[in-house]
């Protein structure tokens, strides 16, 4: 499983930190179990009141969250799901979604948690969403990283 291997780390502090989230739309209950594990893991590093965003696919996450950024938001969170299918458009947008949700998080010095799940079927996608029953919870472990660098990096900026 993908999981294996992850790190534990406890929740830090993030009261003073805002953060934003970007969700795409398409697979509702996949992204459903994406964003409500995002929100738990902002609730459990004290963020009060994060911002949510959706937008219609993963392919416009990164605009979003380039927007998101240069607004002054301390951390985004992209949520999405793509699965394949029979062309190569799967390929196309997992490319241009990562690529650029990186572009984001290197030009903006902002972190981007990548909750964007690429999967070769429904049952994967499901198996990762954090809902009950799945193995992984891919939107809190997306939120967390973003938030344990988005402390980091306020740290390193103070010292």
């Amino acid at each position: 499983m993908s999981g294996a291997g992850a790190p534990q780390s406890e929740p830090v502090d993030c009261s003073d930190l805002r953060v934003a989230i970007v969700a795409a739309s398409w697979h509702q209950r996949v992204m459903d179990g994406l964003l409500d594990g995002a929100l738990r893991a902002c609730a459990e590093h004290r963020v009060v009141e994060p911002r949510v965003v959706r937008v219609p696919g993963s392919f416009e996450l990164p605009v979003a969250a380039q927007a998101l950024a240069a607004a002054g938001y301390d951390a985004v969170v992209a949520l999405g799901v793509v699965i394949r299918g029979g062309t190569p458009h799967f390929d196309y947008v997992c490319a241009a979604a990562t690529d650029g949700l990186t572009r984001v998080a290197l030009d903006h010095t902002v972190p981007v948690g990548f909750g964007l799940l690429t999967c070769d079927d429904e049952a994967q996608a499901l198996d990762r969403a954090g809902l009950e029953g799945s193995r992984e919870d891919k939107g809190h472990e997306a939120a967390s990283a973003a938030l344990a660098t988005a402390r980091v990096l306020r740290d390193v900026r103070a010292a």
